[in-house]
């Protein structure tokens, strides 16, 4: 087996014992960058000083004694978060040389744990996309078809972790931008409760909305990243001071008195026929592993998308507003500063993060607000509401993650079909409620096997609940175990250790 083919928890496992090094883990994973993003394309950066760097204090605290819980183990940086001394440019012409002066907590936190930062990740322009072709600065390809999108916005985190140039991808979440790169790229892409990882670092998208999680190949995994960068953090004014149950202890294999809602209004029948039989079984799956299937009700999800899509633009044209060439980033200059302004902001922002600046300005400016922002609230306050009714019928809510499998470059050119790749997963952001979604199946299309992911969703706080089902979900199934072809095409050659 390579080393890069080695999960996370199996890589801290043997650096904490010394039977690798840090080093050795991460000489690989930069091979296995050099070998096959040229292809992919998931990074925007490979870190090879500071990925080397990292490795060298991680095998000296090994070697002074102490034990990491994520030792040596690779990691992607989707790049809106900052890590100091690194361009940070949320994948925009208008940071594309700006350099962080601190780190995000979380990010740190995983370093912290013994994670090395291999590179910063490509993403849709300040996270706003749901495949990733929205990036100013690369193009990032699915590595189970290199003609097809890895999803969005943390679509550069999933390839990186899916062609095994990672082995945990940091991503952030807004309205499904974790959860559908997970599916489209067969990894875990896992979303907490909002509130439960520091967004202190993470350059705002909408600020009610966005949480920071992992995209990992096991359920194991993702909750041992959880473990490490989730909790309060004074520096984050929407981080909750409430102690965090660990997630990653104890992962049942069965779901025996579990109840699992199926929601009336994720009707299966709604999807194209391969896609409905692979749900139908998976939902069969969770029945087989003791579950029981019950009915229920999300009245308020078909307003999902348009509450989205006023929320999110809206606090995304106050987020924005500060990047004005005067403070930081880029600046053109003009003969009177509303000239530069306009100029700067026309040249730096790309059409898609045009658009959601627009539209939000419209639905705060005098006259809109009521009629728009403020009655977009009111249906998110409903859409939690059904939540709350829904998980007193049941433990976890499973569904689709997507609306389809990964589709080609350029097929959905225009926004109205791509806002709505997001109709299954806005529902759980709007609410708050943890939700993940775990590899469940294939679909042939165009002589490609196509991965697809299955959604679970928790009430508040049941993290641990919620990792539980999809962890026993997946050893049952074994979904996750197929190697994508750019990472079992790699020619890098390098084994583990005897």
């Amino acid at each position: 087996m390579k080393l890069v083919d080695r999960s996370a928890f199996d890589v801290a496992r043997d650096v904490n014992a010394r039977r690798l090094s840090a080093r050795e883990v991460t000489d690989a994973a930069l091979a296995q960058a050099d070998a096959v993003d040229g292809q992919v394309g998931a990074y925007l950066r490979v870190e090879y000083d500071l990925a080397r760097a990292a490795a060298a204090r991680v095998d000296a605290r090994i070697a002074s004694g102490e034990r990491l819980a994520l030792a040596g183990v690779p990691l992607a940086v989707k790049d809106n978060m900052c890590v100091i001394g690194t361009r940070t440019t949320c994948a925009s012409r208008i940071l594309e040389h700006w350099t962080a002066p601190y780190t995000a907590t979380a990010v740190q936190r995983m370093l912290d744990a013994g994670c090395i930062p291999i590179g910063k990740a490509n993403l849709d322009e300040f996270a706003m996309g749901s495949s990733c072709e929205n990036s100013a600065l690369g193009v990032t390809r699915n590595p189970y078809d290199l003609s097809r999108v890895p999803g969005g916005s943390s679509g550069g985190s999933a390839a990186a972790v899916a062609a095994r140039e990672a082995a945990i991808g940091m991503g952030s979440d807004t309205g499904g931008s974790i959860r559908e790169p997970g599916a489209f790229c067969n990894l875990v892409g896992f979303k907490p409760t909002y509130g439960r990882v520091s967004r202190y670092g993470l350059i705002a998208f909408a600020s009610s909305l966005d949480q920071i999680g992992p995209l990992t190949r096991t359920v194991r995994d993702a909750a041992m990243a959880y473990d490490v960068m989730s909790g309060h953090d004074p520096m984050d004014s929407t981080s909750l001071p409430r102690a965090v149950e660990p997630a990653s202890r104890a992962l049942p294999t069965d779901l025996r008195g579990l109840r699992v809602g199926i929601v009336r209004e994720f009707d299966l029948q709604a999807l194209a026929p391969a896609m409905r039989t692979i749900y139908e079984r998976a939902y069969a799956e969770l029945e087989s592993l003791g579950a029981a299937l019950v009915d229920v009700s999300l009245p308020t999800v078909d307003y999902g998308v348009a509450t989205y899509y006023l929320i999110a633009p809206a606090e995304c044209s106050a987020n924005l507003a500060r990047f004005d060439g005067v403070r930081y980033g880029l600046r053109v200059d003009a003969a009177d500063v509303g000239t530069m302004y306009e100029q700067t902001r026309a040249q730096g922002f790309g059409p898609e993060v045009k658009r959601r600046v627009l539209i939000g300005t419209y639905a705060l400016s005098s006259g809109y607000y009521d009629a728009y922002y403020v009655r977009a609230q009111k249906a998110r306050t409903l859409a939690a509401k059904d939540f709350a009714v829904a998980f007193g019928a049941c433990d976890i809510i499973a569904s689709p993650a997507t609306s389809c499998p990964p589709f080609t470059l350029g097929a959905k050119s225009d926004p109205y079909s791509m806002y709505l790749m997001d109709y299954y997963t806005i529902p759980m952001s709007l609410a708050g409620v943890p939700a993940l979604s775990v590899p469940c199946g294939w679909v042939r299309e165009a002589q490609a096997d196509l991965p697809l992911g299955l959604q679970l969703a928790a009430p508040h706080f049941a993290e641990p609940l919620l990792l539980g089902a999809a962890h026993a979900y997946e050893q049952a199934t074994g979904y996750s175990a197929r190697v994508s072809p750019a990472a079992a095409g790699s020619a890098t050659g390098i084994e583990e250790p005897a």
